[in-house]
């Protein structure tokens, strides 16, 4: 999935506007000015898209995180990992919400998408572990979508 899709999704989702996500994204240390940001949130077919980079999303989910749960200063701010992949985004879109698995299991499902929990946690173990199981584009659609219409509602 495509970044510029997940940044679409979750402005949409919060209701952001490109200055306030160029603010959040700056707020965590990385430069990014708002003609970027507004390059980064149009559609692939529409002049001037600029495809967003690993580093710019990775710094707007950390962001997020911090809008959403607060900035804990007793730690430091964990590094930012690269390269960006559909498993990190999830986890790192469960935090910056605090999910619990019932709580994507129930948004899955009403967004037409069934998981059990073995197969959700399987999403969220690291990468050499036996049982891990990459996430798909579809899973991670659903999973926003899911989580838009919960968002949304309240």
């Amino acid at each position: 999935m495509l970044n510029n899709d997940v940044l679409r999704s979750i402005r949409f989702m919060l209701d952001l506007s490109d200055a306030r996500m160029a603010e959040l994204v700056q707020s965590t240390g990385h430069a990014v000015s708002l003609d970027d940001m507004a390059a980064f949130l149009k559609k692939v077919d529409e002049p001037g898209f600029a495809e967003c980079d690993d580093l710019t999303l990775a710094h707007f989910l950390d962001a997020l995180i911090i809008l959403r749960r607060g900035r804990d200063d007793s730690r430091p701010a964990p590094p930012i990992e690269l390269p960006m992949h559909n498993n990190l985004v999830l986890k790192k879109l469960r935090t910056a919400f605090e999910l619990k698995d019932d709580d994507i299991c129930a948004m899955l499902a009403a967004a037409g998408f069934s998981v059990s929990k073995s197969e959700l946690s399987a999403l969220f173990r690291r990468k050499d572990h036996r049982h891990f199981r990459p996430c798909g584009d579809q899973f991670l659609r659903h999973f926003l979508k899911g989580l838009t219409q919960r968002i949304r509602k309240t």
